[in-house]
């Protein structure tokens, strides 16, 4: 399973890593809690819990679900602490 850092954001939003060409993990500011980050691309918007490792509302094809959540898993202490610096 391959990763590369990302970047390209929008305002608003932190791109943490692209995977598969289309899909970004990204950390939006002025989001709400609990702890979570979006999987978007391919028309995807999933919210995936910083905090339990799953998905929290949205549906995408479970392959692409496994891979995002291992990347999660992976880097949860650096997103929850990003988290963190956005929502003090």
């Amino acid at each position: 399973m391959s990763y590369r850092h990302s970047g390209d954001s929008l305002p608003g939003m932190s791109t943490k890593y692209r995977f598969r060409d289309t899909y970004r993990i990204q950390l939006r500011e002025k989001d709400h809690p609990p702890p979570h980050v979006h999987l978007t691309g391919g028309g995807l918007d999933v919210m995936l819990s910083l905090e339990t490792i799953e998905v929290m509302v949205g549906k995408a094809p479970p392959l692409i679900i496994k891979e995002a959540l291992e990347w999660v898993r992976a880097h949860q202490a650096q997103l929850l602490e990003d988290w963190k610096r956005c929502y003090p």
